[in-house]
């Protein structure tokens, strides 16, 4: 049964799971109606940080246009340009045994795209959430309901995969970012 977090929990993920080695993480959201007259487009991206929380040569950034860091230890499946339908919209598959030794954390964010073009911003976004799965057996091990404590920001760290003591870990962060993916490419060492 999955773990349901809250905003700012840390849990256990290889501990309280042993042997867990391949995992899928899905994030998914639904957008308001609303009358802009644009497409809404939503993208999943991944800031790979060493110890201090920065991200070492451009394979550490995971998108749509660079879908796998050097190693492919980390690998984001594709594009979903419209959000539509149930499940999750874009998913990262995950090999934890086999990410890079200097990769101590592992940023989950969500942005969108051309934001300010299309007078676009997480208050139209509604149900998103992020969830890892098993893959050897498609349990759902964790699931976090970002809510709708949004306005203005047009980027969201969901939450971050971290090591601690030679195991990994998840914190449900949720944080808004009002300069969506330029705000996180700053704080994250992106250029």
């Amino acid at each position: 049964m999955a773990i349901n977090l809250s905003k700012g929990q840390k849990v256990d993920l290889t501990k309280t799971n042993p042997g867990l080695s391949k995992i899928t993480v899905g994030l998914g959201w639904d957008t308001n109606k609303y009358d802009g007259g644009k497409d809404f487009d939503l993208d999943v991206s991944l800031f790979l940080t060493n110890a201090e929380g920065k991200v070492e040569g451009e394979k550490n950034f995971v998108f749509f246009n660079n879908p796998q860091n050097e190693n492919g230890s980390v690998v984001h499946t594709g594009d979903n340009r419209t959000g539509e339908g149930d499940g999750d919209d874009e998913q990262v598959k995950i090999e934890l045994s086999a990410v890079p030794a200097n990769i101590e954390k592992i940023a989950f964010t969500i942005t969108i795209y051309e934001a300010t073009e299309r007078s676009q911003n997480f208050g139209q976004v509604s149900r998103a959430y992020a969830r890892i799965v098993n893959d050897v057996n498609n349990e759902e091990i964790i699931r976090f309901d970002l809510g709708e404590d949004f306005s203005v920001e047009t980027g969201v760290v969901v939450g971050e995969l971290y090591r601690n003591a030679g195991e990994w870990k998840f914190n449900a962060i949720g944080s808004g970012y009002k300069d969506g993916l330029a705000g996180l490419c700053r704080d994250y060492g992106v250029n």
